[in-house]
């Protein structure tokens, strides 16, 4: 063993004096004490995080779990695995407070991911894979704090799930397009007929108006029609003369057609008078 050696940057070593923990060298030239200094070997890291064995790396590290089977609020299987992003901030808790850091990282990442699954409907691990991500991460940072670590990101890979559940979502899915056009035909067809009964009432209100103008200005010149008959005569006068102008013009109108008999009053004569009197 070279008692005088070189760690490399972004690295460290852990030593131990009689089995216990002693100190940490970080990058640079560093020494150990003969017989009883000795580097802390991590050979259960598979090479994770450590290189050579005791080297460990304070870099980013990332870990890609296992799929593992989750099961959704809405009872559908689906087999899941993600990236763990993680780096060493406290070598000695990395070392002493978990037993092999890599794969105990891995399992309590599948563990929050199987029960977030659990928690949601396939729909919304499907669209909602971001704050999936974002829940995972938040409820791993206390387990990491006493794990000397810290979690970046956590990233879903992929999610499969059988060929029944995929028709399924298909079946579905083609349901809700149907469901939506049905829809919009619907409402297509409502404005329509909303937009005709708006169109109508604005006719009739328009025509109505029109009448209501029309009757007003016949009304205003019957008024003033009588008025100058009073300067001309008294009062009865005026009214018969008004009376027998209404009947001749009514007379007018229904002998427009001839072939149409007309049954004239007994005292059509007098009123036919008055009216000839009243147009010279």
């Amino acid at each position: 063993m070279s008692l005088i050696y070189t760690v490399p940057q972004n690295h460290c070593v852990i030593i131990e004096r009689f089995g216990k923990f002693s100190s940490v060298q970080n990058e640079g030239l560093n020494f150990l004490v003969p017989f009883l200094d000795n580097k802390k070997y991590l050979g259960t890291w598979q090479g994770q995080a450590n290189k050579r064995g005791y080297l460990i790396e304070l870099s980013e590290q990332k870990t890609d779990t296992p799929a593992r089977q989750c099961q959704t609020k809405d009872n559908v299987t689906i087999q899941a695995d993600a990236s763990v992003y993680w780096k060493i901030i406290d070598p000695i808790k990395a070392v002493y407070n978990v037993d092999i850091l890599p794969s105990s990282i891995s399992d309590i990442a599948l563990n929050a991911l199987r029960a977030n699954i659990g928690t949601i409907t396939l729909d919304q691990v499907l669209s909602e894979r971001q704050t999936l991500n974002q829940k995972i991460s938040v409820q791993l940072a206390e387990t990491a704090s006493k794990w000397g670590i810290t979690f970046t990101r956590v990233e879903i890979q992929e999610l499969t799930y059988s060929k029944d559940t995929a028709d399924a979502m298909l079946q579905e899915m083609n349901a809700e397009r149907q469901k939506r056009a049905r829809v919009s035909e619907a409402e297509g067809e409502a404005f329509a007929i909303t937009k005709k009964a708006e169109s109508e009432a604005r006719s009739t209100l328009i025509r109505a108006e029109a009448q209501a103008n029309a009757l007003k200005m016949i009304t205003e010149a019957e008024i003033n029609y009588l008025s100058q008959l009073k300067e001309k005569t008294d009062s009865q006068t005026a009214g018969q003369i008004l009376i027998a102008q209404k009947f001749i013009d009514g007379m007018e109108s229904i002998t427009k057609n001839p072939s149409d008999k007309v049954f004239l009053p007994s005292n059509f004569q007098g009123i036919l008078s008055i009216g000839a009197e009243n147009k010279k």
